[in-house]
């Protein structure tokens, strides 16, 4: 993940004025729990949610455990059917790694932090159910490079999306240099991650990086609303064309055909399938299984 930290302390350079955020105080008060997890509709929709408030939800190395932990769990439980990943409070959704934390560390430290971090993004990258951002406002470093992560991003207006890494003497490592160009194009991606200056929310949807923007104190209903649609679908056509889109982007045309049409046959032959057409011809809901895993 990225290195940017958070909090309102003054500063004594204009050099991070744009960035909106400093270290968190070092005497806050820590949560119980940095990650929360909590459940909507009988356990179908999971809502993960960063918790550090205070420090705009900048990741501790127990942070990242906590929410690998929190992903893993949800992977394996098959009556959840889709993620929302979001942010505690109205100020940010997450700034990154704590630079505070950082500060002290020798580089077996830091280098075993990285692990740790690469481990907490392939986990949520890897996640076979749905998973969607709903950036609640800063995301910068690590933060940014966690919602390019997931499936896809909505974000409230007052949102802002930043990869400060290289004003920080170091290149972006959490994936920004992999999904930016693709989300924004080479060229804005390289001006970000070259300049460090973040992006407005309307600007990160009017690229196409954010999907739907809302009134910050919408975000969450939006969120659940997306969540419902996608929970009352049948999850294993959902997980399906998930694959299907992971494993064919980048691939030859053909081949990337060869991986959609695998995951629509096994579809086909799939109960769900009977069950959707049934339920559209009676006029009703469907009643699709949990996925097998």
């Amino acid at each position: 993940m990225g290195p940017t930290s958070s909090g309102t302390a003054s500063r004594g350079t204009d050099r991070w004025s744009a960035l909106d955020f400093a270290p968190p105080a070092a005497d806050a008060t820590e949560p119980e729990s940095s990650v929360l997890v909590d459940h909507l509709d009988d356990g179908r929709i999971a809502i993960v949610t960063l918790n550090r408030p205070h420090a705009d939800n900048a990741i501790t190395t127990e942070m990242g455990a906590r929410l690998t932990e929190a992903v893993e769990t949800i992977a394996v439980s098959t009556g959840i059917r889709v993620v929302i990943l979001t942010g505690a409070g109205d100020r940010a959704f997450s700034v990154g790694s704590d630079l505070r934390q950082r500060k002290s560390m020798t580089k077996e430290d830091w280098l075993r932090q990285r692990q740790a971090f690469d481990r907490t993004l392939y986990t949520v990258r890897q996640l076979r159910k749905p998973i969607f951002a709903a950036v609640n406002g800063i995301a910068y470093g690590g933060g940014c490079e966690l919602a390019q992560s997931c499936d896809f991003i909505i974000a409230s207006e007052n949102a802002t999306f930043g990869q400060p890494e290289a004003m920080l003497g170091l290149a972006a490592g959490g994936g920004s240099p992999v999904f930016l160009p693709r989300l924004l194009g080479p060229g804005r991606a390289m001006q970000m991650l070259m300049t460090g200056d973040p992006i407005t929310a309307s600007e990160a949807h009017r690229l196409g990086m954010v999907n739907e923007l809302h009134a910050p104190h919408d975000l969450a209903e939006a969120a659940q609303r997306i969540a419902r649609k996608i929970a009352g679908n049948s999850p294993t056509a959902v997980q399906a064309v998930k694959r299907a889109v992971q494993l064919g982007q980048g691939q030859p045309v053909e081949q990337a055909i060869a991986i959609m049409m695998d995951a629509h046959w096994r579809s086909a032959v799939h109960p769900d399938r009977v069950e959707g057409i049934g339920a559209f011809n009676d006029d009703r809901d469907p009643a699709f299984r949990d996925a097998d895993f």
